[in-house]
């Protein structure tokens, strides 16, 4: 473990050098990003301005949920997004052939050799909006409310991680993947919205196929006092270890059948 957190310390190391080397270019995605997450907001600003609540979500509790999906994203974008993104170009220019190669976990370094550390800004932005959404709804979480709220946000971002891991490692079938895998991207904002506004097939399938919904309303529900049990909680975690078994048996399936890209 001691060795994998100095690997995991010079890939840190690594990520902030070239990032500095493109200091405009940095400091642009988080305007970028900012300005997305305020457009977010002013959307449901205006929604509220015709309505009190959508089904039982007052205009304040949207708003955490929101900063709450916006928090796990930009948290999964800092630590994951970029790393699965690339897997279809290191199988396809014959980089994957020298990564496994190395005296490493492969999919610990394919998954965590670059860091984005713009979203970690953006992050810090969320958790600002979420404090001053607490705030007007005049919220006083206790420690284990906040330490439930962490672990689900934890156990959201492995959720997302081994899908798009997964979705990733069809790229050894494909080769190319990034259709498929900024697909998955973009139904995040379906984390954004409360779950009690779905019905039928389509909170089904968000809830349990592809857990859009339960990634972000589970943790603001925590903190908004909407949880009415604890299976929520429960569910969460057991899909995320769950997911993650499958992502690692996906894994190493194509691996046993990868043949270089140069065979």
């Amino acid at each position: 473990m001691t060795r994998y957190l100095k690997i995991y310390g010079a890939l840190w190391q690594n990520s902030v050098v070239r990032e500095m080397g493109f200091k405009t270019n940095f400091l642009l995605w988080i305007l970028v990003e900012f300005l997305w997450f305020a457009l977010q907001l002013s959307f449901i600003a205006v929604i509220y301005q015709h309505t009190d609540r959508i089904v039982d979500w007052t205009k304040w509790q949207v708003v955490l949920l929101m900063s709450v999906s916006h928090f796990i994203q930009q948290l999964f974008t800092a630590t994951f997004l970029t790393n699965c993104v690339q897997i279809s170009e290191h199988i396809r220019t014959g980089r994957m052939d020298f990564l496994l190669l190395l005296p490493i976990n492969t999919r610990f370094l394919v998954s965590l050799r670059q860091v984005d550390l713009g979203a970690y800004v953006n992050a810090a932005s969320a958790i600002a909006v979420i404090i001053y959404a607490g705030i007007q709804l005049q919220l006083t979480p206790t420690l284990v409310q906040v330490a439930c709220f962490l672990l689900m946000c934890f156990a959201g971002l492995l959720i997302h991680y081994a899908l798009m891991f997964l979705l990733a490692v069809s790229s050894f079938w494909t080769v190319k993947a990034q259709g498929i895998v900024w697909g998955y991207y973009n139904l995040f904002n379906i984390a954004r919205l409360p779950d009690s506004a779905f019905r039928g097939g389509f909170k089904v399938v968000f809830t349990f196929v592809l857990p859009m919904l339960l990634v972000s309303n589970v943790p603001a529900k925590i903190l908004v006092n909407k949880l009415s049990s604890p299976l929520d909680m429960l569910l969460l975690v057991g899909m995320s270890a769950g997911l993650l078994i499958v992502s690692e048996a996906a894994w190493r399936f194509s691996l046993r059948r990868y043949t270089s890209a140069s065979s």
